[in-house]
């Protein structure tokens, strides 16, 4: 299925490229959440009288995410979790963990912007993870895992 780009996204195309997906990702992913819509003559026709409103909303888009990833920059994330006594945690800290601690500090992270490519932190320390606000900006945050007596 061939479907206008609404917005910027990753390994596809830029806003308003014209691109062949799947049937399913179409229908799912890209047209509910209004990422894409389908590639009709009438739709082309209409994205291109709103070419410029639309760029103008995902230039405000990515300017708040700058802002957002220079206060995340200088951001420091400490949980405290049950631990042995060697550093292991009893549990695990998830990207849900550090978005919550994020959002309880005043900054808007959502879980699924919290990239942990090796998983969940099992041991207490400090570590380092990625949050993708935007396609363009991509800001690293040290999480530090303080170990709690049992």
């Amino acid at each position: 299925m061939q479907v206008i780009l609404l917005e910027k996204m990753p390994k596809l195309g830029q806003l308003g490229d014209v691109v062949r997906v799947k049937d399913g990702y179409a229908r799912n992913f890209l047209i509910p959440f209004g990422k894409a819509k389908r590639a009709t003559e009438k739709a082309i026709a209409e994205f291109n009288e709103r070419r410029a409103e639309l760029e103008k909303v995902a230039a405000e888009k990515l300017a708040a995410a700058q802002a957002l990833g220079a206060k995340l920059a200088d951001h420091t994330v400490q949980l405290s979790e049950k631990a042995a006594v060697d550093g292991r945690l009893f549990g695990s800290v998830t990207n849900h963990n550090i978005a919550t601690a994020l959002q309880a500090s005043g900054l808007d992270v959502s879980k699924a912007q919290v990239r942990m490519p090796n998983g969940a932190l099992k041991i207490a320390g400090e570590h380092v993870v990625t949050v993708a606000l935007h396609p363009d900006v991509v800001v690293d945050v040290k999480v530090l895992v303080v170990g709690e007596a049992a």
